[in-house]
């Protein structure tokens, strides 16, 4: 099996699947003073790389050299992930580095030779699934070492059910879609539906504690891993398929969220359930953010959160109405809502319940409830039918916004109750001011998509022009000053992005000294060698 070249080179998706703002967007921009331009990207036999090291024969032996591949366009693809800093990168014409090759296991056997002889010769490897990462984490470093591949995971879409224990074991390489087609001919879902769904991959899910659309109904994808396998380049660990152990700490952990810096994962035995009869989405506008988010807290903390809500602030219900519902019914509620509270904004409400019918009865009964107790006005099914079909787009629109030229980024956190307002205005305050400092106009727009009993996350959007020394320059700025706002609020890095090499520099700051001592050693057990993803998590 070859690598996967079914997607835009450039940047997300399907080729074929148009990246338009339309004319909403182009108002958008327009009206909010954010400055565009020509973000195209060239063609592809124009982007310039690096000349690629050679790979030792004994490494290419090890892989088997029918499985190395080195073309200009497959080390183009495994240069990069999906952050903004990667993209505008590609749309420059210029890496600054790639893969010296990309090297394809075809079976979960293969995986340990090739490491050991990686190991042996001093060539780095970075493990690549869907290449959806949005912090640096497949960045192909080379660290201290001569040479570096990308170890594509595609061959290992193996699926194997245990339908009276509702597990299944999951090849790393299925895409979302793939994984919960095949256990869908078998009736069961996963439940994990992340925006990257679409090319991200079961390895990534477990490597970097991804978490879903769906997490409040199903669980981060951690929670619903049972048991995993680590192949690294100093022997295999493995956990027992087991729903509980006492025995010593949580071994799964070390696999769990490890990023490809000790091994690599090639399967996942993680917990199913059956597909849902009925699924049901809709809309409500409450009176503010607070209001939404004291809600979904009092949804949390009662037991009794749907299986999908998201509040957004009301820079991005303004803008998710203008771009998407204007004219239709939820616009003119909305409108009509804001006149007879005498109000200027209100915060967008999503909530989904999925389920047998008496299930779904009973949680929409709690949810709205608590949705009306706090000032909620019914927007309708049509609009959260809506957001379900676009569930999956924003990575589109933001292709669509690159190819104008406008700087676009994503960045998210998670607190506890008692400071999840300080962290909020926090963070979008300090967002704002250097996007002011540095004559970026634009717009930061925020929603929480994951409670807790204890407390929620917050996702950023960052819309602006790129300033006058461009965005290469002004972004990690931005990102910067984002990341110290956090840590003096008291919340974490990140709730399911992961580590990557963007937040390398924070994460003492998180877990502390003794935190990261333990890391090390942790890497210079499975990893003495040094070459699993450099660069990556350990500062």
């Amino acid at each position: 099996m070859e690598p996967r070249r079914d997607t835009r080179w450039w940047g997300w998706g399907d080729p074929s699947e148009p990246a338009e703002l339309g004319e909403n967007g182009e108002a958008m921009l327009r009206e909010r003073g954010i400055e565009a331009g020509d973000g195209r990207p060239p063609s592809l036999e124009d982007v310039e790389i690096p000349d690629a090291s050679p790979i030792p024969d004994a490494v290419l032996d090890a892989a088997g050299r029918d499985h190395v591949y080195a073309s200009h366009e497959d080390r183009i693809r495994h240069a990069h992930g999906q952050n903004y800093l990667d993209l505008i990168a590609l749309r420059s014409g210029r890496l600054e580095r790639a893969p010296d090759a990309v090297v394809v296991p075809q079976s979960a056997e293969a995986i340990g030779p090739i490491l050991e002889a990686c190991a042996a010769a001093g060539v780095a490897v970075v493990p690549f699934g869907g290449g959806s990462s949005v912090v640096g984490g497949v960045a192909p470093l080379k660290g201290d070492h001569d040479a570096v591949i990308s170890l594509e995971m595609t061959a290992l879409r193996d699926v194997e059910v245990d339908q009276r224990s509702l597990t299944a074991r999951l090849g790393a390489g299925l895409r979302g879609p793939e994984a919960e087609a095949l256990l869908g001919e078998r009736g069961f879902t996963i439940g994990h539906f992340p925006q990257s769904f679409e090319y991200a991959t079961i390895g990534g899910f477990a490597a970097t504690r991804s978490a879903g659309q769906s997490s409040s109904g199903y669980g981060r994808f951690d929670s619903l891993v049972s048991s995993i396998r680590l192949v690294t380049p100093a022997g295999e660990l493995s956990t027992l398929a087991t729903p509980h152990t006492s025995i010593g700490p949580a071994l799964r952990e070390v696999a769990v969220g490890s990023e490809g810096t000790l091994g690599v994962i090639p399967d996942v035995d993680v917990r199913i359930r059956p597909v849902p009869a009925v699924r049901r989405y809709e809309a409500w506008i409450v009176e503010d953010f607070e209001a939404g988010t004291e809600t979904v807290r009092r949804l949390a903390q009662a037991d009794a959160l749907p299986t999908i809500i998201r509040v957004s602030d009301r820079t991005e219900t303004e803008v998710n109405l203008a771009m998407s519902m204007p004219s239709g019914a939820a616009g003119k509620i909305f409108n009509r809502y804001l006149k007879l509270r005498g109000r200027d904004g209100g915060a967008l409400v999503i909530v989904g319940f999925e389920g047998d019918a008496a299930s779904v009865h009973r949680g929409r009964s709690d949810t709205i409830r608590e949705i009306k107790r706090g000032g909620g006005v019914y927007l309708g099914q049509t609009a959260g039918r809506g957001w379900e079909k676009g569930r999956f787009h924003g990575p589109y629109l933001r292709e669509a916004l690159l190819d104008r030229g406008v700087l676009v980024e994503t960045l998210e956190t998670a607190h506890q109750w008692s400071g999840h307002r300080k962290l909020y205005e926090t963070v979008k305050s300090a967002i704002e001011s250097e996007l002011a400092e540095n004559g970026m106009g634009g717009l930061v727009m925020c929603h929480l998509s994951h409670a807790y009993r204890d407390g929620a996350s917050l996702y950023f959007t960052v819309i602006a022009g790129q300033g006058a020394e461009g965005g290469a320059v002004n972004w990690p700025k931005v990102k910067r000053v984002a990341c110290e706002a956090i840590r003096s609020a008291g919340g974490t890095l990140s709730h399911h992005h992961a580590t990557g090499t963007d937040h390398v520099p924070w994460v003492e700051g998180e877990i502390g000294a003794a935190g990261v001592e333990a890391l090390g050693a942790l890497k210079e057990r499975f990893d003495p060698a040094g070459i699993m993803n450099p660069g990556k998590l350990l500062p």
